[in-house]
């Protein structure tokens, strides 16, 4: 069976160097909490794994059947402004080279400078336009602030126009977010609690409800938005949702799950569980499913087989694997 899969991640040294300073500030213990060895199966990855995109990369892929990874570089959100632009621009090319050197095994979601939205915005233009980029993908907050702020319409109207999705990724909490709800605990409590066990899910959910009520699709009713996760948590709350702010409340053109229904894509990022499937596939339906591994944070290895596990049909199984992907992305 063909596998496409949309989370599959690169580092970039000098973009990542650039952000280290926003990341420690957010999460002082992030590095010591994900370390090799800490116990965790997604621990951050050596340097080396993260920056190949070549021909062990690709190998570990044909080791498990996957056919093309849509590569997304880390951290261009906590990049400052003033650097941003130029780190990002090349981060962008290095993606580029890979799905040139490799043609139909890697495609690209370019990272953008949101600290900088109007370079943001050229540098999405550009990726798509003259790269062949299928998307763009957003890991969370940029300086503290949800893409619906004014400053960000830009990077929005620009993914309208070139109707490609934005993949909302999770990312760490403001650090008063934190400090309020998280703390207390151990360092390595606080450290995953905060991020992979909970917040970057609470996270990446009140991203999309907060762009939702804020009118961001009615403006851009087309725009799609792909959720990793399982949706962050949202299908399971669509219901609760739905009955607190109908639009009565919200004065929105539609009901809140029609937005999740019409705009939203999901993913399981590695989280291989079929009971989420079936309920997800019931929610929504099969053809708002896509696959991510969230390489190389989660092995390959769990991909074909959840698929062949799975109790759906033949062609609900290849819609989730490939065929809805190929529609999204235009592949």
């Amino acid at each position: 069976m063909k596998i496409i899969t949309l989370e599959e991640h690169f580092a970039h040294p000098a973009l990542t160097a650039a952000s280290s300073p926003a990341i420690n500030l957010l999460a002082p213990d992030f590095a010591a909490t994900y370390a090799p060895g800490s116990g965790f199966a997604g621990s951050l990855q050596s340097e080396a794994v993260l920056l190949d995109v070549g021909e062990k990369r690709i190998a570990d892929m044909d080791r498990n059947g996957i056919t093309t990874q849509v590569l997304s570089c880390l951290w261009a959100q906590q990049a400052p402004a003033d650097v941003a632009p130029a780190l990002v621009h090349a981060a962008n090319d290095t993606a580029a080279e890979a799905v040139r050197a490799f043609p139909g095994r890697f495609a690209a979601f370019a990272a953008l400078p949101t600290a900088a939205p109007e370079a943001a915005a050229r540098e999405l233009d550009r990726c798509v336009t003259e790269l062949g980029f299928v998307g763009t993908l957003i890991n969370g907050r940029t300086e503290g602030e949800f893409l619906d702020a004014p400053r960000f319409d830009p990077v929005l109207a620009t993914a309208g126009r070139l109707g490609v999705p934005v993949y909302l990724h999770p990312s760490m909490p403001p650090r008063a977010v934190t400090e309020a709800s998280y703390g207390g605990l151990s360092p390595l409590v606080t450290g995953r609690l905060q991020t992979a066990a909970w917040g970057w899910h609470v996270e990446t959910a009140e991203h999309f409800i907060h762009m939702v009520l804020s009118g961001v699709f009615d403006r851009y009713p087309d725009l799609q938005i792909i959720l990793g996760h399982w949706g962050e948590m949202i299908p399971f709350y669509l219901d609760r949702i739905e009955e607190l702010l109908p639009q009565g409340i919200t004065k929105l053109d539609r009901p809140f799950a029609d937005y999740v229904r019409h705009n939203v894509h999901i993913t399981p990022s590695g989280m291989w569980n079929q009971a989420q499937l079936r309920f997800c596939v019931e929610t929504l339906g099969a053809d708002r499913i896509v696959l991510a591994v969230d390489y190389p944070f989660v092995g390959n290895e769990g991909a074909a087989a959840f698929l062949e596990e799975a109790d759906l049909s033949a062609e609900d199984k290849n819609r989730i694997a490939h065929g809805t992907a190929e529609r999204l992305l235009g592949l």
